[in-house]
């Protein structure tokens, strides 16, 4: 039963946290994460309120997701410019075909 979702306590900035998933060790490592988040905003910062802990641990998340997406679409390329060189890789294979096929008509 993999594939099942199964109750999941965890412990985030010492809150328990009853979370439903398919794979234990992932929620547990997704819960880690977000707590050493949690703990290195309070760490460098004056508030005790978690509310505010949580969203800046939340934002400092996204800003690594961000930054990690940003790298990724210069990498591989933005879906534009992904289009557009599959379109041009069409009309080179067309021309390509168009080449061939005349040399094997006059060979």
């Amino acid at each position: 039963m993999e594939n099942e979702a199964q109750a999941i306590t965890v412990d985030i900035y010492d809150q328990a946290y009853r979370l439903r998933g398919n794979d234990r060790a992932y929620v547990e490592r997704l819960a880690a994460l977000v707590d050493g988040k949690m703990r290195a905003v309070a760490a460098h910062g004056r508030t005790a309120d978690s509310l505010r802990v949580a969203v800046l641990a939340a934002l400092n998340i996204a800003d690594e997701l961000l930054r990690v997406q940003e790298k990724y679409e210069a990498v591989t390329g933005s879906p534009e410019s992904k289009e557009s060189l599959l379109n041009r890789a069409h009309s080179l294979s067309g021309l390509l075909d168009e080449v061939l096929g005349e040399e094997r008509k006059a060979g």
